[in-house]
């Protein structure tokens, strides 16, 4: 019953979060069965809510430190908060999520004989001493900083899914994520590029840290997903690791002047501290990902900058026309609360 009609079944874990929610459209759209599995710390209902009455999609409630038993042909392995405002939030969790996580992920992928996929990070490379970072780049990362429940987090998550290939021939594929954005991202995440969106909409002071010298490289969801898909859908062992980012590098200065120019906002720019442990320079070296998998982005920052920021301007107004509207009856509202109730989302 494997791959039904030539249709496979396949689990995204953490598949109602930013990047989750894509690959689940993606792959509804290519024909397959899709469990969505989250337990909406960051996700939320909203980014899949056009997907709940799909006959192929299904919605399961769940932790991805704990066991989870289905049938599948493959597996996305994204369930991890990425940003440094969830992931500190709660470290100790969030260690757990990536190294347990994946321990329960690659036993299912073990069990069913199924392609898993790990969503790393460039994360892996830390504070970088080599530029621009290849694969083979083993990185520099602080091991007790306040950064390293994610970095630490996803290096031993990548150390189980070799052992794994190694010991068990367990079917991986690893990919090492860049800076990522687009529509869905959290308004509140503490990332770059919504955190200047969401001040910009608001009029608010677009905090830079440091001088705002600092680099990162921008790549748009859409083409970060159809790596994803490409990797997957490569036959023959290929395990990676593989970087899948855009390669252009950009000041976290200048993007800030951009993102003002394309909002026509009037935010000022404010300069505060830099966090501990953030990297100076990031820039993915894709030439695996161009030779294997005949990728690389195609969607040019502005471009990507003014849909994210059509998303954002709709996400802001709704809230505030929710907020501002004290006759609307309670059941008109569907609200969705995550992880015992600690993040409400109403949306009229």
């Amino acid at each position: 019953m494997r791959k039904y009609n030539g249709r496979s079944t396949v689990l995204v874990m953490g598949g109602a979060g930013f990047l989750g929610s894509h690959v689940c459209d993606r792959l509804i759209a290519q024909g397959h069965h899709v469990i969505c599995a989250d337990n909406f710390f960051t996700g939320t209902k909203d980014n899949i809510e056009h997907l709940l009455d799909h006959p192929r999609f299904e919605l399961v409630r769940h932790d991805v430190s704990l066991p989870l038993y289905v049938e599948v042909d493959e597996i996305y392995n994204l369930a991890c908060p990425a940003s440094p405002v969830h992931y500190q939030h709660d470290p100790v969790q969030t260690t757990k999520t990536s190294v347990i996580g994946a321990i329960n992920m690659l036993g299912l992928a073990k069990r069913t004989h199924a392609r898993i996929m790990q969503a790393s990070t460039s994360e892996v490379y830390g504070d970088p001493a080599y530029h621009p970072q290849p694969e083979g780049y083993w990185g520099n990362v602080n091991p007790i900083g306040p950064r390293s429940c994610y970095d630490e987090g996803k290096r031993c998550a990548e150390t189980l899914f070799f052992d794994y290939h190694r010991q068990y021939n367990v079917d991986i594929r690893v990919c090492r994520i860049f800076n990522t954005y687009g529509p869905r991202m959290h308004p509140n995440d503490g990332r770059v590029v919504s955190n200047f969106i969401v001040q910009a909409l608001k009029g608010q002071p677009i905090t830079v840290y440091g001088k705002g010298q600092q680099t990162r490289s921008f790549c748009y969801v859409d083409d970060l997903v159809e790596g994803f898909v490409r990797f997957m859908a490569l036959e023959g062992p290929c395990p990676g690791p593989i970087n899948l980012g855009n390669p252009g590098e950009f000041t976290i200065l200048s993007l800030a002047r951009q993102v003002i120019e394309l909002t026509g906002s009037k935010s000022r720019i404010v300069f505060a501290d830099l966090p501990v442990d953030d990297p100076v320079r990031r820039r993915p070296d894709i030439t695996l990902a161009q030779e294997k998998l005949n990728w690389e982005p195609t969607v040019q920052l502005g471009e990507g900058l003014k849909k994210t920021i059509t998303y954002f301007d709709k996400l802001l107004t709704r809230v505030t026309a929710t907020h501002d509207a004290p006759n609307v009856k309670p059941s008109t509202r569907r609200v969705t609360r995550n992880n015992g109730g600690r993040r409400a989302v109403l949306a009229a």
